[in-house]
């Protein structure tokens, strides 16, 4: 049996710095602030309520983006036991067979979490519960114990217990091809690599003011939080109204770190509010999640003069973020993508291009892009089949198989390509939506686009359907310029423009929603 190393608690910054600077600003939101002193002596006593319920090891965090959310997240880490986040989003049966696959010892619910706490989800929710002060208390609480959060003993706080480095700090839900959440199951060591790389490259103090842009159900949101936290820098959490003007939160706030998906750019330039010059205050700015539009990596770059401005990349099941390539001029470009490269590996990873049998191809091939090294997951939650699918050992080494396609220049940085799940048939021939959005992107002016294969009859689309966000050209105009560019049968049938585009909870483009709208309609 492998042997494994006492690693550090991701929650001992806490303690460390509750002792040295007690009354700097840990978290700040929009009704409250909170200090080190105080977030450590909360945590630590609900460390002690959660570890008197420890059963499974894991607790639930029904929330997101709030003060109480991140207290849940530090007191499951101080205590050694998993925390799992919840989406506020998910249908009442979908939460119903997360809490039951889960078997959860404890629940930490925010003001928004306990609107979703009906009598039928609480039949099958743990029966210790730790409700935010502002939350509403369910009408019936049947056998439930619970407790508000002020109300957990506030005393000298006890130190973070020592763990193994492959204990499981969180587990991530991501969607499923299946239809089936996937579980991922991220350990302590491959949380505290990505966290030292990025505190060495990119170094914070107790003057960062650390945007929290992601929804804790979004690992972006372990950037934000944990990397705040070690520095002993402030977590300015962000509502869902801020997100709408974040131009406007992060000049009051004075933000100086910011980690966000791309499409928040084509969003404030769509309501100009990212002129030249208008983001001072920030010194470090990071993109990941999506593909990084180079016009959009300008604009930011303009906006923040004073900024670093970063293309990174990686899965849930590689934690955060693996690769990286900085926006210098000039801007290393995907050939025939115009997006920002997704660079070179992160120390203590590999990356690789694989052909469909899992060999190795040479250096401008397209292939399947890989990862290996100490941030890969340990697996999907109770799907071993699934786990040894997507994380093969080859040649003797342990591999994640990302499903997006790539490829390595002759520098050995590498390009993303698309999904592999975005590569679609029309017509019997095969197309990846990624291209014609960035054909899209190129003939329209506009950075905010989407491409969707309609209408899909066994397995083969007859044609596109785009959405374009502000384009300078009417959508006849589009389509006209689609046709010098592409192939007829990319050239969609139907451009339609619109003011906005759907996300999901990520901040991500929501192609699913943009397909049942035309279900809708069409």
């Amino acid at each position: 049996m492998k042997e494994t190393t006492i690693g550090a608690n991701l929650a001992r910054p806490i303690a460390e710095h509750a002792a040295n600077s007690p009354n700097d600003i840990a978290i700040s939101t929009v009704g409250r602030d909170w200090t080190y002193r105080e977030v450590a002596t909360t945590v630590s006593g609900l460390a002690q309520k959660l570890l008197t319920s420890n059963r499974s090891g894991r607790i639930g965090i029904l929330g997101s983006r709030s003060a109480t959310a991140c207290l849940g997240i530090l007191a499951a880490a101080w205590s050694g036991i998993t925390y799992v986040p919840l989406s506020l989003k998910l249908p009442e049966e979908r939460l119903i067979q997360l809490l039951q696959t889960l078997d959860l010892d404890a629940l930490v619910v925010d003001q928004r979490g306990a609107t979703l706490l009906s009598r039928k989800i609480l039949d099958y929710a743990p029966s210790f519960i730790v409700l935010s002060d502002d939350a509403t208390l369910p009408e019936q609480t049947g056998q439930h114990s619970m407790v508000r959060l002020s109300l957990i003993a506030n005393t000298e706080p006890t130190e973070p217990l020592p763990l193994s480095d492959s204990a499981i700090a969180y587990i991530e839900f991501t969607s499923g091809t299946t239809g089936m959440p996937k579980g991922v199951m991220v350990p302590i060591a491959a949380v505290n690599n990505y966290l030292n790389v990025m505190q060495q490259w990119f170094p914070l103090t107790r003057d960062d003011r650390v945007a929290e842009t992601c929804d804790i159900t979004f690992d972006l949101s372990v950037h934000n939080m944990f990397l705040a936290w070690r520095a002993g820098a402030s977590l300015q959490i962000m509502t869902p109204m801020q997100m709408l003007a974040p131009a406007r939160f992060i000049r009051e706030r004075k933000i100086t770190s910011w980690l966000s998906v791309p499409s928040i750019i084509a969003l404030m330039r769509k309501a100009k509010t990212l002129g030249p010059g208008t983001l001072p205050s920030l010194r470090l700015s990071f993109f990941c999640g999506e593909p990084l539009p180079v016009r959009a990596a300008q604009a930011w770059a303009e906006a923040a003069p004073n900024s670093i401005v970063e293309n990174i990349y990686g899965p849930t099941e590689a934690t955060v973020a693996c690769l990286r390539q900085p926006v210098k001029c000039p801007v290393l470009v995907t050939p025939n993508r115009d997006v920002v490269a997704i660079g070179k590996p992160y120390p203590g990873m590999l990356a690789a291009i694989l052909d469909q049998n899992g060999h190795a191809v040479p250096p401008g091939t397209p292939g399947e892009i890989a990862l290996s090294g100490i941030q890969l997951a340990s697996g999907y939650f109770q799907q071993p089949e699934l786990t040894n699918s997507r994380f093969p050992t080859i040649d003797g080494r342990r591999w994640y198989l990302t499903g997006d396609m790539g490829v390595e220049d002759e520098h050995g940085v590498f390009h993303h390509l698309g999904r592999l799940d975005n590569q679609i048939k029309i017509l019997g021939n095969r197309v990846e939506l990624e291209e014609v959005e960035m054909h899209l992107r190129a003939v329209s002016g506009s950075d905010h686009v989407a491409a969707i294969a309609w209408p899909i009859s066994h397995g083969s689309a007859d044609g596109l359907i785009t959405f374009v966000v502000g384009p300078q050209s009417t959508a006849e105009d589009i389509r006209a310029m689609m046709k010098t560019k592409v192939a007829a049968y990319m050239v969609p049938n139907e451009v339609y423009i619109t003011d906005a585009l759907p996300l999901n909870g990520n901040g991500k483009v929501d192609r699913r929603a943009l397909t049942q709208m035309l279900e809708e309609v069409i």
